[in-house]
């Protein structure tokens, strides 16, 4: 009896179920270029080889081996044989995007001692099919710190535009995102109270 393939609905990249730390760190340690190799002998398949990193050395081989296995069915690593015959762990681009996933839930802006009297205002019009990046966008621009001044318009007082530019490449929007630098806001008493600032 033939058994039918199920059809696996396609998700956003980045809905993949969420990670613990350790399957992040490894992820993490791969996207650093931070190479984990394993010898080619089915006997010792899964016996790292010598020249492999230390920080591998600190993870439990046995729970190593169950997430390499998690992350090849799920295609975020492939194995590459080397001419010397052992096989090198690499990430797919699949797995690169959930690396880099990792990266965006641990950023932070950084604030600094003074403020230049300069809003940024980040606005979007991101279609319903991509419903889940806008989602997650706004959730993120909340989670740094940005007022939500109108539907679909953030703003925040201190230069962040390399930490919008690095969300939008990963949530793939761009085009629907703009970054603005903005001298004067009327009415914005509410503002540098929400920001305890002062003009």
């Amino acid at each position: 009896m033939r058994l039918k393939k199920k059809k696996v609905k396609k998700k956003y990249p980045l809905k993949i179920k969420r990670f613990g730390t350790l399957k992040k760190k490894i992820l993490l340690l791969l996207l650093a270029g931070i190479s984990l190799g394993l010898t080619k002998r089915p006997d010792y398949q899964w016996k790292i080889i010598k020249k492999t990193s230390k920080e591998w050395e600190k993870i439990n081989q046995k729970r190593l081996k169950e997430i390499i296995e998690e992350f090849y069915q799920e295609k975020l690593v492939e194995y590459r044989e080397k001419p010397d015959e052992s096989i090198e762990i690499v990430l797919t681009e699949k797995g690169k995007t959930k690396a880099l996933e990792g990266k965006i839930d641990e950023l932070e802006i950084e604030i600094p001692k003074t403020w230049d009297k300069l809003w940024r205002v980040v606005i979007f019009d991101i279609p319903e099919k991509k419903k889940k990046a806008r989602d997650a966008l706004r959730r993120k621009l909340k989670e740094l710190g940005f007022l939500e001044f109108q539907k679909s318009v953030f703003i925040f007082p201190y230069e962040c535009k390399d930490e919008i530019e690095f969300i939008v490449e990963i949530f793939e929007i761009r085009k629907y995102v703009r970054y603005l630098i903005v001298k004067e806001i009327t009415n914005e008493e509410e503002l540098l109270l929400k920001f305890k600032l002062k003009k």
